[in-house]
């Protein structure tokens, strides 16, 4: 089954047309090379633009991918932004992220990367810069399929932790 994802940049310059979309970019074709068909999207860091963009996105999509707006800058707003739209928040994508993020550099535990659920659709929110949105994204593909076959309402699955039977 193919599934469906956008990638929303949030930032001023990519929306502006000022700035290039690298990480977005980035994000599309390794969603494309792991099976999703992609769109893609951008808008400015305001936060009814990102919420109205997100929940439009989770109407058709099932899954949302941001990047942008986790830092700590004044106009980063992406996470206080999607915690008051979430349905609800999964705190293990941000943890994950921030883990995998601190074998590569000490400022991933600067980002505020969160993931969570919007209707039927997941919902990550990825950094800004190219190498921290694809790290932040390898830090959850192992779980990413489990997780959207759950929220499709898939829940019937092996124990993962379950030994294979000996001889």
């Amino acid at each position: 089954m193919t599934r469906a994802a956008l990638v929303l940049t949030i930032s001023d310059g990519v929306a502006a047309g000022t700035r290039v979309d690298e990480s977005g970019q980035a994000l599309a074709e390794r969603l494309s090379e792991i099976g999703f068909t992609v769109e893609r999207a951008s808008v400015p860091d305001e936060p009814q633009e990102i919420a109205g963009a997100v929940a439009q996105a989770s109407e058709r999509f099932d899954l949302v991918v941001s990047t942008g707006g986790t830092g700590l800058g004044p106009r980063d707003r992406t996470p206080q932004t999607l915690r008051g739209l979430l349905d609800y928040e999964i705190p293990g994508f941000g943890e994950q992220m921030r883990a995998f993020g601190r074998g590569k550099t000490a400022m991933a535990d600067l980002s505020r990367n969160l993931g969570g659920v919007l209707g039927s659709a997941l919902v990550i929110a990825t950094p800004g810069s190219r190498g921290g949105a694809l790290d932040s994204l390898a830090a959850v593909e192992p779980i990413l399929n489990h997780a959207l076959e759950t929220l499709g309402g898939r829940t019937q699955h092996a124990d993962a932790h379950e030994e294979p039977a000996g001889d």
